[in-house]
């Protein structure tokens, strides 16, 4: 475990550290609130890999919450859509849930994380992310999916404890619209919980301001509903 971070009394504080997860060492992306501390919240990464801009939007989150992007790729990074295709189909799904939930172990062993419970914030595959590991982790309260991209069967929700707020492209031929009303219900049948899955005139990774389909409008109301959910769910 890496040493503690230092105080920040203007803007986040970061740092890469270290953990132990899924019986080796994983690496990640943390960072502190200018309070110094406060609930605490994963941040799942696009199949790109652990970008500058996951790594910028913990850092948003940090303006109000402990925020940890974990490196499900073990440091490498994808250039090429055929390369991040390559990588994510080279990530069981149960073992990006095992490393995620070492993740969910590390932050909430952090002196600085005030809540009992995580939230989990996820884009693309990071998104599908989200819902799988909000569904086998109970430690999970708030799941905020982006766009969140299924790999194979969807998860099953019977153990889930966990708010969800979606947000979603009505313009995103990877994750059709038609198929959300499917999702949702599947999650309700099982969990017995309601997930509000947002729709935005936008296209798929519309968050994502490093990239040509990037919808500011559509971004900023996402983000503008996220971060109060956060707080609702985490106290």
């Amino acid at each position: 475990m890496s040493s503690e971070l230092p105080k920040s009394t203007g803007a986040p504080a970061h740092q890469n550290v270290t953990f132990p997860s899924a019986g080796g060492t994983a690496h990640g992306y943390l960072a502190l609130p200018p309070s110094g501390s406060g609930p605490g919240v994963i941040v799942i990464q696009e199949w790109w890999g652990l970008t500058d801009h996951i790594a910028d939007v913990a850092d948003r989150l940090a303006q109000e919450v402990v925020a940890l992007a974990p490196d499900l790729y073990g440091g490498n990074v994808a250039h090429e859509s055929d390369e991040a295709l390559r990588m994510m189909l080279a990530l069981p799904v149960g073992r990006g849930v095992e490393l995620l939930s070492g993740a969910v172990d590390h932050l909430l062993s952090l002196p600085e994380v005030t809540s009992d419970t995580v939230g989990a914030v996820g884009f693309c595959m990071g998104g599908g992310f989200v819902l799988y590991l909000a569904a086998a982790d109970p430690r999970v309260s708030a799941a905020v999916p982006f766009y969140g991209v299924i790999q194979g069967e969807l998860p099953d929700f019977s153990g889930l404890k966990a708010q969800i707020q979606g947000h979603y492209g009505e313009l995103d031929e990877t994750i059709p619209v038609s198929g959300l009303d499917a999702l949702a219900k599947h999650i309700q049948d099982q969990s017995g919980i309601t997930p509000d899955l947002r729709l935005y005139p936008a296209n798929h990774a519309f968050f994502n301001d490093g990239r040509p389909v990037y919808d500011a409008d559509s971004a900023t109301r996402a983000w503008a509903s996220t971060v109060p959910f956060l707080h609702e769910q985490l106290g």
